[in-house]
């Protein structure tokens, strides 16, 4: 008798431990009540430190052959000329060829084609002498100035923090203009915004025939970055 006591005792007391648990957790999720939803926004302006270019060689031939010749030495001849700046990266870019067709029978009487090369640095002296050897036979496409990646990833690590901060710290003014309590986060997500300008040196054509290009100056200007928290509270009365 004296032990069917003792397991209904413990029974009840394992029960009892088990609906307290279940109690807590579900406490612990939201309600749905009370809840207030908002948008905080932290941003900085930095230097621009990385300038991007786009150079090409466009060309006719008579036929596909003669054109691959020409483009692909015009290339090859500026990736030499890239190798004097080992701070600069260059890579090809995309090559493209079409035929031209005659007005009368459609056949094919020659063809088209274009290859580009893209640069990125954040040596700007480099940069711009490179640029100004590789104008004397290919001609500027574009030309961008941004942020580099690992000063742009430190920036934003630091905004992250700042937006975390400024989070909570409305979370905190709403909550006594709702005369609540406290709160709870249900949910905050982060997220990064970058606003570069337009490139302040504008790019003139060069033909091939100009033996010397003079080095163009660059202002990169400031590039603006950002972090925005957006979430849900929920005030505890």
């Amino acid at each position: 008798m004296r032990n069917n006591l003792l397991k209904r005792v413990a029974i009840a007391s394992c029960s009892a431990s088990v609906l307290g648990l279940m109690t807590m957790v579900a406490h612990a999720e939201p309600s749905g009540y009370d809840q207030l939803s908002f948008q905080t926004e932290v941003s900085e302006e930095i230097a621009n430190d990385e300038v991007q270019a786009r150079l090409y060689k466009k060309a006719q031939a008579p036929n596909a052959k003669a054109l691959a010749t020409t483009l692909n030495t015009s290339i090859n001849n500026a990736l030499a000329i890239a190798k004097r700046y080992p701070s600069v990266t260059v890579t090809t870019g995309q090559q493209r060829t079409y035929p031209q067709y005659s007005d009368n029978d459609n056949r094919i009487i020659g063809w088209t084609g274009q290859a580009n090369i893209d640069i990125k640095s954040t040596d700007f002296t480099a940069a711009s002498q490179l640029i100004a050897d590789l104008q004397s036979s290919l001609v500027m496409d574009n030309l961008n100035f941004g942020v580099s990646e690992a000063k742009k990833d430190a920036l934003e690590q630091k905004l992250m923090t700042d937006a975390s901060r400024a989070f909570q710290q409305q979370a905190q003014r709403l909550t006594r203009a709702w005369d609540a309590r406290g709160y709870r986060v249900v949910s905050v997500n982060l997220n990064t915004g970058n606003n570069y300008p337009r490139p302040v040196y504008a790019a003139m054509e060069m033909r091939a025939s100009d033996a010397s290009v003079p080095r163009p100056n660059f202002e990169s200007g400031d590039s603006t970055i950002s972090v925005t928290a957006n979430g849900t509270i929920e005030l505890t009365k």
